[in-house]
């Protein structure tokens, strides 16, 4: 089959690429000619594991084009998928502006029936706008389907290629076994695709990535009253995980949530329910608690040097707000960095992957480092971030003969209990005991 992705963010890059790996012709269209320049080249804008192997290999094959013109896409393919972004406004509802621009321009440019499938993030009631938008422009049938993305920065091939559930959201049934054509590589392995009404489908997005926030909330919150109470949050998480009712994942406790995604959702949902006169309670006080946790280590560094940091030489491991991903939206150290500077602290940052996109932001308020290691000389105090994997297994004795102070400040409860303490280091994580003190 034919498809065009509108916009090659990590949604449309990674959902474009799948389609073509399933063996359709997929024509990736952006307004940014440099990016589509650099593409066609053979440059992955972002990073992602195992994207890059998976990209190259389908524009070899001549299954995956990338241009700059949406007509000449368009006139090419029976189903476009919009990915396009879909921001917070001041007021956290989403902003649909690329979304109903690019409706309009589909409804003056077509020719003939397309299916228009909205895989961005979208708020209940966008399918009908959409085709409000492209129902004012043209006569031609056409068919708008909701079928949202479920994939995780970091994860997003693995997802991408083999879902949980595809969710699809129609009441054409044309667009229907339109879309259970594209999708039977899946469904012919026992992944299940569900469809449903476009409003639930919308919703379906939104308040599966609400439900994961309020989880991660929740277990920091349970990780808080831990430290006061004397209890460990890691035994408690195994606990709880070890009931099928609750399971392991997203019981990790760490300095919030952030990313593109559940920022933005949560907020999204919550004035999506003030339009209609709701109050999404559970959702407020998760926002609320998330902005405070990300930033609860820096009153604890601040205990540690006597009530102040400045003058202070901070090492900060990790800037991506979670591993394996160079994305820093809401990221957690960006956060922790401001309050650092603002404190009058020094930082020195190392993360290899997400530094560029740092920099564009902070230019040179900090330092950065090519190496872990490098990052520690001379440091007072060691916060870590983001859980990359090269930080799983530090040299602790190198560490101790770089850093002026050994104090660690974990964010994200890297290392068990009995490693820093062997080794010496004063040591504050989430949730437990503090080594040290």
């Amino acid at each position: 089959m034919n498809i065009t992705i509108v916009g090659t963010g990590y949604v449309g890059l990674v959902t474009g690429t799948t389609l073509a790996e399933l063996g359709n012709s997929v024509y990736c269209v952006d307004i940014d000619e440099k990016k589509v320049t650099d593409m066609k080249n053979g440059i992955v804008p972002i990073y992602e594991p195992n994207l890059e192997e998976m990209f190259l290999r389908n524009i070899q094959a001549e299954r995956l084009f990338f241009t700059t013109d949406l007509k000449k896409a368009l006139d090419k393919s029976e189903v476009i998928y919009l990915a396009l972004p879909t921001p917070p406004g001041e007021d956290g509802s989403a902003d649909l502006s690329y979304v109903l621009k690019v409706a309009n321009d589909i409804g003056v440019m077509m020719t003939e029936y397309k299916v228009i499938v909205n895989k961005s993030t979208v708020p209940v009631g966008t399918a009908d706008r959409v085709s409000e938008v492209i129902a004012s422009k043209t006569q031609i049938e056409f068919d708008v389907v909701s079928n949202p993305e479920f994939l995780r920065e970091g994860f997003a091939v693995e997802d991408s290629m083999n879902p949980a559930r595809v969710v699809v959201g129609s009441s054409s049934e044309k667009a229907k076994d339109i879309m259970a054509q594209i999708y039977q590589p899946f469904t012919n392995t026992g992944i299940p695709i569900i469809f449903m009404d476009e409003k639930s489908s919308e919703l379906t997005k939104y308040a599966s990535n609400s439900f994961l926030a309020v989880k991660i909330t929740f277990m920091n919150e349970i990780a808080n009253y831990c430290e006061k109470v004397g209890a460990d949050v890691d035994k408690v998480r195994l606990g709880m995980g070890s009931d099928d009712r609750i399971g392991h994942r997203f019981l990790f406790p760490g300095i919030g949530y952030g990313g593109s995604c559940f920022p933005k959702d949560v907020k999204a949902l919550i004035r999506s329910g003030k339009d209609e006169n709701f109050n999404f309670q559970i959702l407020e006080a998760t926002e609320n608690v998330n902005i405070s946790q990300k930033v609860i280590l820096v009153s604890e560094m601040e205990k540690y040097f006597g009530g102040s940091i400045h003058g202070k030489t901070i090492a900060v491991w990790g800037l991506a707000f979670k591993a394996n991903t160079d994305d820093i939206r809401e990221a957690s150290s960006l956060d922790n960095i401001e309050l650092f500077l603002e404190k009058g602290a020094k930082v020195v940052a190392y993360d290899t992957v997400a530094e560029k996109n740092v920099q564009k932001i902070l230019g040179d308020k900090i330092q950065y480092s090519k190496s872990m290691y490098e990052a520690l000389e001379n440091a007072d105090a060691l916060f870590i971030a983001t859980e990359w994997p090269e930080f799983k297994n530090p040299n602790f004795k190198l560490m101790a003969e770089k850093m002026n102070n050994k104090a660690i400040f974990d964010g994200r409860n890297m290392y068990p209990l009995e490693t820093p303490e062997q080794n010496g280091f004063y040591y504050k994580s989430i949730g437990r005991k503090t080594i040290g003190s």
